[in-house]
């Protein structure tokens, strides 16, 4: 069983769930989802997406996907030689992702993730990429554990990944 499709949670659109206890650690995540992630959906900015975790029924952690673009000048030689060579790339950011600390170490940055990869790849509009914005070292870690490359040497935290590349990471 992948991360992807672990029954103890379940992905669905952020509405009405209190936030307000929601702390995975690091205050600029917490703050955002506390405070200003409705605003973003209202304005169109971004959507946002929920962990819940079914036996409790707890808020676990979240996502957002935002569609955006990156100049091809700013993706790595050898990961452009096959892209046509429009000004821009369509991508879709995942803006922020949270785990709330008492969902350490069960998996729960997987799920978010691999539940974010398989939004955006049958999502209506087309992305080419992936790309986050990692907070910290932790957070290049773990994405480069899934094949995320820094776009460049120094913003190592700007991470991109073809959307076919996570697919094919997610499903082995």
């Amino acid at each position: 069983m992948t991360a992807g499709s672990d029954p103890a949670f379940r992905i669905e659109a952020l509405s009405s769930h209190d936030r307000s206890a929601f702390c995975c650690g690091n205050d600029r995540i917490d703050k955002y989802f506390r405070e200003v992630v409705t605003q973003d959906i209202k304005r169109g900015y971004a959507n946002c997406f929920v962990a819940i975790e079914i036996k409790t029924g707890r808020l676990a952690g979240f996502y957002t996907l935002t569609s955006n673009s990156i100049p091809l000048t700013e993706i790595p030689d050898d990961l452009k030689k096959k892209l046509p060579r429009y000004p821009t790339v369509p991508i879709a950011l995942i803006g922020w992702l949270g785990r709330h600390v008492d969902f350490k170490r069960r998996g729960l940055g997987d799920v978010l993730l691999f539940d974010a990869i398989k939004t955006i790849a049958i999502a209506p509009i087309a992305s080419h990429a992936i790309v986050v914005d990692a907070i910290d070292d932790a957070a290049i870690k773990f994405y480069r554990g899934y094949g995320f490359v820094s776009l460049a040497a120094d913003r190592a935290n700007r991470m991109y990944l073809p959307v076919a590349t996570a697919l094919k990471a997610i499903a082995d």
